[in-house]
Formats: C-alpha cells, sequence, structure tokens
C-alpha cells in the first residue's frame, strides 16, 4: 500500500462514475474494478459522488453504502474526495461529517441551488459554507460551476478561503476560469491552498498557467492527464503543450460530445465494466457517438482501453 498524499493536495484527482447492470442496480464488484484501474493509471487521488458520478440518481442509502464501499476498498492508497452537496445546511453539513467519519480526505460542496430558479444571496451563500466548516475538521472544495447558476465572485470566494477555517480548495468551471483562478490567487493568498481546474480539463493549459495546483478531470484516462500535469509542474512546460495538443481531442470529445459516458464507455470497451448504461431516465450515448469517442482514444492508447486485458 501507497502512502496518501499529504496536504496541501495536488495533481490528477478523477471524478469516480457509480457503475449500475442492466437494470440499473448498482454493480459493487464493477465499481471496485473501476477504482483499481484508476489508481493504477495514475490518479494522485479519486473523487466520488460528484455530477460526473450521477450523484442526482441515487438514494441516499446508495450513497451511503457506495462511500463506505469505496473508501473501505481504496484503503488509503490514495486521498479520497466525497462530494456532499445539499441545498439544506443541515443535510449538508450531516452529509459532510458522515463522509469524514468514513474517511475521507476532503468534501467538495457546491453553493445551494434548487431547479433553474432556486438560489439564496451571497450572504446565505457564506453562513451555509460556515455551517457546514464548523461541522468538521477537514477541508472543503466549492465547487463553483455553472450548473448551480450561483454567482461567486473571485473576492467573494476568497473572502470565504481567508475567514471560513476550513474552505481551502476551490474547482473553477466557470466561463473565463484562468482569469477567475489567478483572481482569486491573488486576492486568496495562502489561504486558498488548493486553485483547482475542473470541466474535463478542456481550459488545462491556460488554468494551469494561471496557477492551479490540481486537476478534476473524467475518469477515464488520468494516465493521459498526468503526461500533461506532471511535466508542467516540474517546469517542463513545452513538453506539457505537446501533451496538451495530443490529449486535446479526447478532451474534446469528452466534454462536449459524451460527458460523463464519455468514461464508461470507455471503461466498457476496455473490459473494466460489464456495463455503460446511465441511469434512467438518462439516456445512453448514440452509437455513432461512442464509435467516435472509442476512435479518438485508440489512436493515444490510453490504459483504460488495456488495463484489463
Amino acid at each position: 500500500m501507497t502512502s496518501p498524499a499529504r496536504r496541501p493536495y495536488r495533481g490528477v484527482f478523477p471524478v469516480v462514475p457509480t457503475i449500475f447492470d442492466e437494470k440499473g442496480e448498482l454493480d459493487l464488484a464493477g465499481q471496485k474494478r473501476v477504482l483499481d484501474f484508476m489508481i493504477d493509471a495514475g490518479s494522485e487521488g479519486l473523487c466520488i459522488h460528484a455530477n460526473f458520478s450521477e450523484q442526482f440518481a441515487l438514494t441516499d442509502a446508495e450513497r451511503d453504502l457506495l462511500t463506505d464501499a469505496m473508501l473501505g476498498h481504496v484503503a488509503g492508497r490514495v486521498p479520497v474526495i466525497v462530494t456532499t452537496t445539499h441545498f439544506s445546511s443541515r443535510a449538508c453539513a450531516a452529509r459532510s461529517r458522515q463522509a469524514e467519519a468514513a474517511g475521507a480526505a476532503m468534501v467538495m460542496v457546491m453553493p445551494p441551488y434548487h431547479g433553474a430558479t432556486i438560489r439564496v444571496p451571497e450572504a446565505a451563500t457564506y453562513d451555509f459554507f460556515r455551517t457546514v466548516s464548523d461541522a468538521i475538521s477537514i477541508p472543503i472544495m466549492i465547487q463553483d460551476a455553472p450548473v448551480a447558476g450561483t454567482p461567486l465572485s473571485a473576492s467573494f470566494l476568497a473572502r470565504m478561503a481567508r475567514e471560513i477555517a476550513n474552505v481551502a480548495y476551490f474547482k473553477i468551471e466557470t466561463a473565463g476560469a484562468a482569469g477567475k483562478l489567478r483572481s482569486l490567487i491573488e486576492e486568496g493568498g495562502t489561504a486558498v491552498e488548493g486553485p483547482w481546474d475542473g470541466e474535463e480539463g478542456i481550459t488545462l493549459m491556460a488554468d494551469l498557467e494561471a496557477g492551479a495546483t490540481g486537476a478534476m478531470t473524467g475518469g477515464g484516462y488520468p494516465d493521459g492527464i498526468r503526461q500533461i500535469t506532471d511535466p508542467f509542474f516540474a517546469g517542463r512546460r513545452d513538453e506539457a503543450h505537446e501533451a496538451y495538443q495530443r490529449w486535446l481531442p479526447l478532451i474534446n470529445y469528452e466534454n462536449r460530445q459524451c460527458g460523463f459516458l464519455a468514461c464508461k464507455a470507455l471503461m466498457r470497451e476496455g473490459g473494466i465494466i460489464a456495463c455503460d448504461a446511465p441511469r434512467a431516465p438518462f439516456p445512453q450515448l448514440h452509437p455513432a457517438t461512442r464509435a467516435g469517442l472509442l476512435d479518438v482514444a485508440r489512436r493515444l492508447d490510453p490504459l483504460v482501453l488495456r488495463w484489463a486485458a
């Protein structure tokens, strides 16, 4: 067993997909194979129950079962971030306490929202994150993503980093992410322990140049993302740019064509999982889209297509 990374957490922490069988039931055996593959492929940490994990399609009982099963199977090999997003401050705090007790290294939380129109003002958002922070002793990553529809300025994020004890990491996925990361780092200073990139790495190079120290991508090819981040962090900028250009077509296919189903399609093609279906009512990939994804992937020879051989 390798020792997990210590804070500050850095590097590639991909999102773990939730694996279902053809009837839509949880496939725990397949789930564990996914974790083993993702660690073998170079993930420096993992994130579970994210939107790309279809957290919105899980019951509370399934979340609890998966949290315990996955953290138990990882067994400290890498740090695990548990997404605990909920509209309710009370519920999010309870989820976060439970995640910490189960062994989570960090929790990831979106600002409170519901549907397309229900939001809370900035003061209530501040109190929400303070309530969650007061309930735990591990760091909080604020996920700043368009799906929440909640404006979170760099100044506001930096203020929460300075004033709320456990708010220390930020996954920036909004338009102009690099500029926002740069402003966040400038205004937050040392309180911003982890300025991170997201959205499958589609803006990864610009975000790294702006000061991002971590990347939360899809889980299908962490070995490919490592070819970008490792040389960049080692100061080999040209090598990182060349790797980014090689992997960008696959990143683009995931981000713009397939979404969270890209990871599952790659894993099924490689024999890691038996079923790549999402949970109903989300539609499956169109066969032509899946074929295009696999064509791009085969040109890069990612580990996902040969790990189970």
